[in-house]
């Protein structure tokens, strides 16, 4: 049998299992991997600007494909810089290996220059992570983790020293157990009877639909006209729930409306389908509540379950349907369909832009994005009010994508989330909605876009504040120290690195920008100046939450700052 080396062998088996690319930062480390990568032409290295920006870019790749994605870091610090990307891989639970460079294998554990433990530091965000310390262990190891990944789908790692990269071993074909399967998973007889029971006898169901509804879309319509029942969405769950559903309510939680806050509170029985739905605040106390994820572990985590099912909610759905009795009661689903569409229109009502009136409504932004964006394409944003912009007025239509980091709530994930989009997609438009501080964080990997060809759309809203942290603190009675952002023209800066930049400042400007970013053949920036004094508000007001705000209306005018309540007041908000 023919003798290949470590390195060698990990990128033929990487190839078996349908890898096109690894993005990292190079490391020498990673010398024996990189040459191995570069005599290929079925794999390619992404060179990023940073260890992060290539562990979320990998981890959007997955998302959209189900398909394993890779990143890689060389020892020491390259290795510490993926480690946040790679948690939000890892609570997104999309199918990621990371490659972990090494220190020389004979220094390991000398203190020796840029010496980590990536066989530890890994633990916590990872399903497998081990360190090939001799080159028996592979490809066995490497094996393992690919299909870890996919099965389990999470985060994997292999850490791998430099020098044993460039050892010989004997050569085998990879393993068939690196391709992802997708088997069946469903609830014995039983449990579907019970199920069915259980919906029977209730009089009114409210359906809360999360991620683990994807591929599920037509089964879940046809429960619900069986139920009677209002679909309320997470924001996750929106790109497989939402679109061509006349049972739509909304969604529930800190950026959610209160047609999907009540009709979760009101309904007889609360029906769980593929969520794990973390705001514990926002269940109801009363209701029967049944839950169906195909992740045991997550039954019963969030709230009290009156039955806890493990399967596949498409599978689920298919199982107990013809066991339902369709119900004839409308009325709690025409009660909350119509309370959906007042507030619907409450939302539309505040997207507006007035020619001329400064500074712009960020509502208005995300209602344009929306309209001009095509019908297919693939949306990223950063945590905050960008997420609550992009939450509320971004359609979902069964075709387009929405990224974001909405488990581990992770700032600056919008544009390398895009990179993986794009690279992955290249015919298809890719758009973010950044934050002027998202943007910021990351902001070297806005060469990457030049470098890489990929023909993103950024669209920053520029605030000059971290606004979704500004918005806390006022609400607990804080005031905002810290907040503030001294930002430069991006729109300029984007293009001495020679990408289209536009400065927009006025509403009537809006479209017309956007209309030319999306035109452009190539990355563009829309530098748009946004708001500062807007209100996102909650689908239900807590009375510590009213406290809070006004001990912070107090701390202000103490502080001289009364003018702000003035121009909170003016933004016609506070209704």
């Amino acid at each position: 049998m023919s003798q290949k080396s470590i390195a060698e062998v990990l990128v033929e088996t990487l190839v078996a299992a349908g890898v096109k690319r690894v993005y990292g930062v190079v490391g020498d480390s990673l010398n024996g991997i990189l040459e191995e990568i570069g005599k290929r032409k079925d794999i390619v290295w992404i060179p990023v600007r940073h260890e992060e920006t290539g562990a979320f870019a990998a981890g959007a790749q997955a998302h959209l494909t189900g398909e394993l994605a890779v990143c890689a870091g060389s020892c020491g610090p390259g290795n510490m810089h993926l480690i946040n990307g790679l948690y939000d891989c890892h609570r997104s639970r999309v199918p990621v290996l990371a490659i972990a460079a090494h220190i020389p294998s004979s220094e390991i554990g000398s203190s020796y220059f840029q010496e980590t433990h990536p066989d530890q530091l890994f633990k916590d965000c990872s399903h497998y992570c081990e360190l090939v310390s001799q080159p028996a262990q592979m490809p066995r190891v490497l094996e393992i983790a690919i299909s870890t990944a996919l099965s389990k789908q999470g985060v994997t790692v292999v850490a791998i020293p430099g020098d044993i990269a460039l050892k010989k071993i004997t050569y085998r074909k990879p393993s068939a157990s690196i391709k992802r399967v997708e088997p069946v998973l469903r609830p014995s007889e039983s449990e579907v009877a019970k199920l069915a029971a259980m919906l029977n006898k209730t009089k009114s169901v409210t359906i809360l639909g999360g991620a683990g509804c994807a591929g599920a879309h037509a089964e879940l319509m046809q429960l619900a006209e069986k139920l009677k029942a209002p679909i309320v969405t997470t924001v996750r769950g929106r790109e497989h729930v939402e679109y061509d559903s006349p049972y739509d309510v909304g969604l529930t939680g800190l950026i959610g409306y209160s047609s999907g806050f009540h009709a979760m509170m009101q309904g007889e029985t609360l029906l769980m389908l593929g969520t794990d739905f973390p705001y514990t605040q926002f269940y109801p106390e009363k209701a029967t509540v049944i839950q169906v994820d195909r992740r045991g572990e997550n039954l019963g985590r969030r709230t009290r379950l009156d039955l806890g099912l493990i399967g596949d909610v498409k599978e689920t759905i298919k199982a107990v349907l013809g066991k339902i009795e369709t119900k004839s009661d409308d009325r709690h689903l025409k009660k909350f369909v119509a309370h959906y569409q007042d507030v619907r229109k409450g939302l539309d009502d505040l997207a507006v832009g007035t020619p001329g009136k400064k500074p712009i409504h960020p509502q208005y932004v995300a209602k344009m994005i929306d309209e001009v964006a095509s019908e297919d394409a693939i949306f990223s944003c950063d945590v905050g009010t960008p997420t609550i912009w992009a939450a509320r007025y971004l359609k979902m239509n069964g075709k387009r994508r929405l990224l974001g980091s909405f488990n581990h709530g992770s700032m600056a994930n919008a544009m390398p989330q895009a990179i993986g989009a794009q690279l992955e997609f290249p015919g298809r438009q890719v758009v973010t909605l950044s934050g002027d501080g998202g943007i910021a964080m990351l902001l070297g990997d806005l060469l990457s876009l030049k470098q890489l060809k990929t023909p993103i759309k950024m669209i920053v809203f520029n605030n000059s504040a971290l606004g979704f942290v500004e918005l806390e603190m006022k609400a607990t009675g804080f005031l905002e120290n810290g907040t503030t952002l001294v930002n430069p023209n991006f729109a300029q800066l984007a293009k001495t690195a020679g990408i289209h930049g536009i400065r927009v400042e006025d509403p009537e400007d809006v479209k017309p920008a956007l209309i030319e970013a999306f035109k452009h053949d190539g990355p563009a920036l829309l530098d748009v100046v946004v708001n500062r004094m807007e209100l996102s508000m909650p689908p239900t007001i807590k009375l510590e939450q009213a406290v809070g705000f006004n001990l912070w209306a107090i701390k202000a005018v103490l502080n001289g700052r009364g003018n702000e309540l003035v121009d909170l007041a003016a933004s016609n908000l506070l209704r």
